[in-house]
């Protein structure tokens, strides 16, 4: 059953079909966080707290390699389709809207770059 007028039907107005896997991948992202968050959480604590050594020791654990690395991809993906919702409900000029979406995916894009250099800079050289 359709309930789009004619109207709606022939300018194409309507469902772009790709709301559903960005509103997945936002709840995907956020529950994927509750527990790669212990991770962060210790991983901060230890940086603060341990010598550097022994935080490059807990760091090269396979385990703790890859929680952290996939906090890091799951946080910052989670941050650019949160401010993507925001930026297509509040700005109204749709190029101005086309540039904000852009510009905050590349800016995530190299803080995620920047985040796994580091984590990989520890892992080689500490």
């Amino acid at each position: 059953m359709d309930c789009r007028s004619p109207l709606a039907k022939v300018r194409g107005l309507g469902s772009a079909k790709s709301g559903t896997l960005h509103w997945w991948m936002q709840r995907v992202t956020a529950v994927a966080l509750i527990p790669l968050s212990y991770w962060l959480i210790t991983f901060l604590n230890l940086s603060f707290h341990a010598p550097y050594q022994y935080m490059v020791v807990w760091l090269i654990a396979p385990v703790n390699t890859v929680c952290i690395i996939a906090w890091v991809l799951a946080a910052f993906y989670h941050a650019a389709l949160g401010l993507q919702v925001v930026i297509e409900d509040y700005i109204a000029a749709e190029g101005i809207k086309i540039i904000a979406v852009w510009t905050v995916n590349i800016s995530f894009f190299m803080l995620v770059l920047a985040a796994l250099v580091a984590v990989f800079r520890i892992l080689l050289v500490g």
